[in-house]
């Protein structure tokens, strides 16, 4: 099922003041697609989920899932959300405690109405691909924040809906429970091949699980590509800054005949970049240690990540983040370093 997301804006008014929420998004998520709208908090990303689901209204725009007129604000449609046969999975789980596990992923098929057997059948064939089937006559508060997790999931996916929506499902999940539920989460959405649309802030499960991410900023889209396209070729400082660990380094500085420079030494400008002044942005696995490099400095402190460190390395008035592959440093050491031919991005400031 495709979305087609055309210029839909969501505005929000009270007695003292408008604020736009949405501004004029468009989006087109493609057929089976896993489609990511990351954004910090308050960019609007779990306001637009709302609208695709039906649960919040926009103010202007229109919405189609494939060739069906969805909501439109000029036409004065509006499909109600349980005829849209989406399916949401909320962060908080939302699971009734009252219930057994197996009720909980039959409540949406005893709404529909169906058989005794469908439901059974249906309920038992959800845990299985959801790996609960042994916790089918548990309650809630008997299951641990993953299981709660996954019956909320196979509550969703259990009427097979054209649309499946996360809004930031995995955020109270532990660290290592968040990477296991990822892999499970990539897998289960290829397998049911059921267009999906997944809100989060956090940058490592948009770049993990998105065959393509929306990076969202104050109610507009800044970019849209592939995680790897966001990664190497961000559209403006913003985007360089919020994807990528660690961080993009940024600097300050001025863009003349090709060249910018940094500590006093001249590197050359990527051939899109503007003349004048520049945010110069390099990724710290863009800079290599190397005892022949133009650039030198002390080692502020040093980040262990396991298999790599990065070093914090003060040059003049500037400080590097320089992911390296060696660990054998101390605070204070001497190095030398090099960027990467090619790899430096230049934004405009």
């Amino acid at each position: 099922m495709k979305i087609h997301i055309n210029g839909v804006q969501k505005t929000y008014s009270t007695l003292r003041k408008k604020t736009e929420v949405l501004k004029n998004i468009n989006i087109t998520v493609e057929d089976r697609e896993f489609f990511v709208l990351l954004g910090p908090s308050g960019c609007g990303k779990s306001t637009l989920l709302n609208i695709i689901a039906g649960l919040e209204p926009m103010t202007g725009g229109e919405l189609r899932f494939g060739d069906r007129l969805v909501a439109s604000v000029n036409k004065k449609d509006f499909v109600q959300p349980k005829e849209r046969n989406v399916a949401m999975v909320f962060q908080n789980y939302a699971l009734y405690p009252h219930l057994t596990v197996f009720e909980n992923i039959a409540f949406p098929l005893r709404i529909a109405r169906a058989g005794a057997e469908e439901i059974k059948s249906g309920v038992e064939k959800s845990a299985e691909i959801l790996k609960i089937s042994g916790h089918l006559q548990s309650k809630p508060a008997e299951l641990s924040g993953g299981e709660r997790q996954r019956v909320a999931i196979a509550r969703a996916i259990v009427r097979r809906p054209d649309v499946l929506l996360f809004d930031e499902p995995l955020s109270n999940l532990d660290a290592q429970l968040r990477t296991a539920t990822r892999v499970e989460l990539k897998k289960l959405q290829r397998e049911l091949g059921i267009t999906t649309v997944y809100v989060t802030h956090d940058q490592v499960e948009a770049m993990t699980l998105g065959d393509r991410v929306a990076v969202l900023k104050d109610g507009l889209v800044q970019q849209l590509d592939t995680a790897i396209g966001l990664y190497e070729r961000p559209a403006n400082r913003f985007v360089a800054q919020f994807i990528g660990f660690p961080q993009i380094n940024l600097f300050e500085t001025e863009v003349k005949n090709g060249a910018f420079s940094l500590c006093g030494t001249d590197f050359p400008a990527p051939a899109q970049a503007p003349s004048g002044p520049v945010w110069a942005g390099i990724r710290p696995s863009d800079l290599e240690l190397n005892d022949a490099g133009p650039l030198s400095g002390r080692v502020d402190t040093i980040e262990l990540l396991g298999r790599d460190a990065v070093l914090y390395v003060s040059c003049g008035q500037l400080e590097f983040a320089i992911l390296s592959e060696r660990k054998d440093f101390r605070e204070g050491d001497a190095v030398k370093f090099s960027l990467k031919q090619g790899k430096a991005h230049c934004f405009p400031r």
